[in-house]
Parts: C-alpha cells; sequence; structure tokens
C-alpha cells in the first residue's frame, strides 16, 4: 500500500527533530547538519535507526537546509546535489520497507551579496534540483515544511508535482494562526490544496497547543489529510543552548487531540527527540484518521489600499510649487538645540519637511521618532522619519511604528540600513527580519488597520511611505526594477541619493514616468575638493562626474563653499521644469548651505 493510501487508513507516525538530536550527540551548533550526511554518515544512519526503534513510520531525510541558497552561503552549492542524494540514500537504507521516508525540503534565503529576491521561475528551478535529487535518491513522498512565506511554499509545491511523489506542503504559522501578510490558516489551506498539494499541514511554531488549534481550523476548509509536526513548547536559553520543556507524555496526549481535529500525520519539529516518538507512537497505536465535515468559508475583500496619486501633507503641493525636503543630522548626544535651531530656520526659508535619518551608517545618535516628535512641536515643520530594518526585529519594528503614529509621525522613508559592522559600536549586530521591500509591505499593512499577522489595530497607521532609490548604478533598468517593486508594494514618494549629472537625471525619469509617484532628486553640495572625492571613491551610490571633480580642484574651505553651491544651483536651475521637487542633503549639518538652496528654489 502507498503512503496516500495508508494515510486514509490509518494514522501515521512522522519522527521528531534532527538538528536538536544532532547537537545532543555533540556535533558544533556552527555546523552545518546537512553536509553530516557527507562527513559522518554513521552519525545520520544512527539518528534514523533511533527514531525507527522509537515508532516512526515515517522518517525525514537529514536534507532541511540543503537547498542552494542556504549552502551558497557557505560555500557547498557544489555539492548540492550529493547532499541530497546521500540523505535520501542514507534515510532509505535505513527505513528499508518497514517505513515511508521523506524528503524534506525547507524554504529558499536571500543570496550572498544580493540585494534583489529570487523571481518565482528561479525560486521553482531550485527546488526542483533539491527534489529531483532526493527523488533519485528512493524517498516516498515530499515534506515541505517550516515555510512562512506563502508564495514561496507555492513555488515549492509546483516544483514537487514536476514528479510522481506525494506532496506534504507544512506552513509556519504565527501567534493566532496567520503568516506575514495577514493570510489565515483557512486561506493557506485552501491556496496550498489548489496548488496540488495532497497532505497540508502545519510545523514548527509555538508549540502543541497552537498547532491543535490550526489543525482544527484547517480541518474544517480542506478534505485533505492533514499533517501535525509541533515543537516541544517554547525554548528556554540555558547555558549557551535553546532548552525545550515540553515532556513526552504532555506533548503525546496534545497529539491525540490533533488526531481527534482532524490529523493523520503527526509527527515533531525542534526540540521533540526519540522518547517523544517513543510516547507518540504508544498513545496512537490503531488510531485511524477520523470523519470531517469541510465547509469553504468566504473570505472578505481586502482592505482597499492607497491610491498611488494619493498625497497628503508636504507631498499636497506637489505640482502646484516646488516641494523641497532637507535632512538633518540627529545629534550624537542629548543636546538637541542645533537639530531644531535648523529646522525652524530651514521652515521660514520654505522647506516643507526635515528628514531625519536613523543612525546613518550604522553611527549611533539619538532615535528619531522621539526627535521628530519634538521638532514637529517647537519648529512647526513635518518631519519624514527614516526607518531601517537594521537596527529591529520584526516585533520591534512594529512596536515602533504603531507609537511613531501615536505620536503624530506621519512620513516615513523605509530603507534597509547600512550592515552594523561598518559602524563605530564594537559587538552591535544587525538584525534583517525585513528588508526594505517588506518593510515598505508592513508600512502599508499598518496603514490598512492590520499589523503583519493580519490582526486588527482598530484603525490605520495614516503613514506616508517613501523609498530610496539609486539612479547612479551601472545597471538603472535593475535600479528600477526594484523601484517597480517598492512602489507595488506601497512606497508612495521617492527620494533619490545625490545626483550632479542632468543626464542621468533625465534617463531616470523616463524609465520611471509610469511608477505615477513623486520622485525628489537628492542634492547633496560639495564643500572642497577633498570632500568631492571622498563621496565619489568612497561613498556607496554616489557617482560625481568628472567635469565637477574638475570645477572642485584645489576648493577649499569659502572657495569650496562657493563652488559647490554653485554647482548644485546649476543643476537645481537645469532641473527646475523637469522635477516637483528637491531633496536637500546639506553636508556635515551646515543647515545654513540648505536655507540658501531652500531660498534659491522657492523665490525662482
Amino acid at each position: 500500500m502507498n503512503f496516500l493510501d495508508r494515510l486514509h487508513n490509518e494514522v501515521l507516525v512522522g519522527d521528531g527533530a534532527i538538528g536538536t538530536m544532532f547537537f545532543a550527540k555533540g556535533v558544533s551548533l556552527e555546523a552545518n547538519v546537512e553536509h553530516l550526511n557527507l562527513v559522518r554518515p554513521a552519525l545520520v544512519t544512527e539518528l534514523h535507526r533511533e527514531y525507527l526503534a522509537a515508532g516512526s513510520r515515517v522518517i525525514e531525510t537529514n536534507t532541511f537546509g540543503a537547498n542552494y541558497t542556504k549552502l551558497a552561503a557557505i560555500g557547498l552549492e557544489k555539492r548540492e546535489r550529493e547532499i541530497n542524494l546521500r540523505g535520501a540514500q542514507l534515510a532509505r537504507e535505513a527505513a528499508g520497507s518497514d517505513a515511508f521516508v521523506a524528503g524534506s525540503v525547507g524554504p529558499l534565503v536571500r543570496l550572498r551579496g544580493d540585494e534583489r529576491e529570487l523571481t518565482a521561475a528561479e525560486a521553482e528551478e531550485i527546488f526542483r534540483r533539491q527534489i529531483g535529487a532526493l527523488a533519485e535518491g528512493g524517498v516516498d513522498l515530499l515534506l515541505l515544511e517550516t515555510f512562512t512565506d506563502l508564495d514561496q511554499l507555492k513555488r515549492a509545491v509546483a516544483a514537487a508535482r514536476q514528479t510522481s511523489l506525494p506532496v506534504v506542503a507544512n506552513m509556519a504559522f504565527l501567534e493566532n494562526g496567520r503568516i506575514a501578510g495577514g493570510f489565515s490558516v483557512e486561506r493557506v489551506a485552501l491556496e496550498l490544496a489548489a496548488a496540488g498539494a495532497d497532505v497540508v499541514g502545519a510545523n514548527c511554531g509555538a508549540g502543541p497547543l497552537e498547532i491543535l488549534g490550526t489543525i482544527d481550523r484547517m480541518a474544517r476548509v480542506v478534505p485533505l489529510p492533514l499533517a501535525a509536526y509541533p515543537n516541544s513548547g517554547f525554548p528556554e536559553y540555558h547555558n549557551g543552548r535553546y532548552v525545550y520543556r515540553t515532556t513526552p507524555d504532555y506533548f503525546a496526549d496534545r497529539a491525540l487531540e490533533m488526531v481527534a481535529a482532524g490529523a493523520s500525520l503527526v509527527g515533531g519539529c525542534c526540540g521533540t527527540t526519540p522518547e517523544h516518538v517513543r510516547q507518540l507512537a504508544a498513545r496512537l497505536a490503531g488510531a485511524r484518521p477520523v470523519s470531517r465535515q469541510v465547509t469553504v468559508p468566504e473570505f472578505p475583500a481586502e482592505a482597499p489600499r492607497p491610491a498611488t496619486g494619493d498625497r497628503v501633507g508636504f507631498l499636497a503641493r506637489w505640482g502646484e510649487e516646488p516641494v523641497v525636503t532637507v535632512e538633518l543630522d540627529p545629534p550624537r548626544g542629548f543636546d538637541c538645540d542645533k537639530v531644531v535651531a535648523g529646522s525652524r530656520a530651514l521652515k521660514a526659508a520654505g522647506a516643507d519637511a526635515i528628514n531625519l535619518a536613523e543612525n546613518p551608517l550604522a553611527r549611533i545618535r539619538m532615535g528619531n521618532i522621539a526627535l521628530g516628535r519634538l521638532i514637529q512641536e517647537e519648529a512647526g515643520i513635518e518631519v519624514i522619519v527614516h526607518i531601517t530594518c537594521r537596527d529591529r526585529n520584526l516585533l520591534g519594528l512594529q512596536s515602533d511604528l504603531m507609537g511613531a503614529s501615536l505620536l503624530g509621525i506621519r512620513h516615513i522613508l523605509a530603507v534597509t540600513g547600512d550592515p552594523a559592522r561598518i559602524g563605530e559600536q564594537a559587538g552591535a549586530t544587525s538584525v534583517y527580519d525585513l528588508n526594505s521591500f517588506t518593510l515598505i509591505k508592513l508600512l502599508a499593512d499598518l496603514n490598512a488597520g492590520v499589523n503583519a499577522l493580519g490582526n486588527p489595530l482598530g484603525r490605520g497607521a495614516g503613514f506616508s511611505i517613501g523609498c530610496a532609490f539609486n539612479p547612479n548604478g551601472q545597471r538603472l533598468e535593475v535600479q528600477v526594477a526594484r523601484l517597480e517593486k517598492k512602489v507595488a508594494n506601497g512606497a508612495r514618494f521617492v527620494q533619490t541619493q545625490p545626483l550632479y549629472d542632468i543626464a542621468r537625471l533625465d534617463e531616470m525619469l523616463a524609465r520611471t514616468a509610469s511608477l505615477g509617484v513623486p520622485i525628489l532628486p537628492g542634492i547633496l553640495p560639495l564643500v572642497s575638493e577633498r570632500n568631492c572625492e571622498f563621496l565619489h571613491n568612497e561613498v556607496p551610490g554616489i557617482v560625481i562626474p568628472e567635469e565637477i571633480r574638475q570645477r572642485m580642484r584645489g576648493k577649499d574651505k569659502e572657495s569650496g563653499i562657493r563652488e559647490g553651491l554653485a554647482i548644485a544651483r546649476e543643476f537645481i536651475a537645469a532641473a527646475r521644469e523637469r522635477v516637483g521637487g528637491f531633496y536637500l542633503i546639506p553636508p556635515f549639518g551646515k543647515y545654513e548651505i540648505a536655507v540658501e538652496l531652500v531660498r534659491y528654489i522657492k523665490q525662482r
């Protein structure tokens, strides 16, 4: 009898955690566990046999992270097929004809050094290669697990469907049974069924009780067999390791409830051991899948997003008069007098908004959200707060953004942020739960009145969402494609890296005209030859034409400032009829230079 036939007639017991057990057996926490298939195959076989002896009737290959994107990060990409093929063979040899072998496939990660996201076709091809090696190695089914991105899991299902193997698609849900983007358990289950999965389910997550609720909800909307692979509860950090406290007895008791709710394939994820499986097998001996009543739910329409043309605050005057935003640096200490005075002077000169960067170049400065509130109150000018993905995880970002909305901050510029390693704070690390694309999506969700899980917040955040754009790269089409995605995710205005070349400005405007969003070219006045050469040679995203560099030769102090202002004025005069505004970046916090340029723009 094949796997699916068995699953329709009896409850099958899976195995438990692989990484947890390898670490318990002395494998270094820094080691790549999939590489063990090649360098320590006896250890892999030993673990498979321990789970089989405990009662597993479905064991997973040690290949969860053996895809090209993860292997490339550690220099093992050329051994992708070998690792997967050997992983399948080891499990097949251990299982013999007594148990099914599930080819374990996990999610992809961003390729090292590549800022762009994989296309759907690229992702599907990477999955296809891994799955092909697993099929060649003799697996009985494919277990796609711990995915948090529904689109990526559907790509994996599409690749798996190119084989004749049964496909189990497990999602790793966040609290209350949602995933990033707000999709519910019910919608995920229906979309995976429509994509071609033979079994749908959930794994990882908070623990058995959370998975139990997820299975109960899935059972009501899809007739497919259901899989449940919960963690062993919440982990605790103890002596350098994460320790899971859920006892095998408790785990097995909850598994009985999962079967009663509709699960017919039950195993364990992080923190589970052969003892958990032993208790599980004892409780589920002779169990059969329960009958279920299925009703397809109706889903409410997605909350409307702001239209691309919606412009609020300083952007409301776009097209009627030149809009000017000016970047000021938050202080390194507690003294805010200079930045508040600069904001007042710029407001008097006619500036429309103040930009506040967040720890630029990963150098620590005062928090810009609180400072933005102070400037709006004391200087009476709107503030654009730059938010990086570097300094907070997903939880912290949502909390701080909700707080920013509460404080009256209405304009956010979403940026990925320079990595912490280039900064001055020894020991600081980068977070990057999100990137600029997904941060923009989060801001759009908050505007729609839901958090990243899709849970209602009571009202929308009211943000005007901005993004950065680099027009100076050698391949402008790549940068434009990135900008198109940012606008599609919810960006409603754009501020560029500093520009010094009118021809490049024209090319940028021609390539982005169809987007229909305000684009403010960056203007960074030069102050000396040394400053000019530093920007051109050492600062990513800035390119200064040779003729401008020649003009700054030998210029310093007052002569440098005069020449730099003259260059800026000439660019502004040439660009005035082409754009609706400018983003001024005064060097070294010299807001007086920006005041002069604001007056020049507004008086003309």
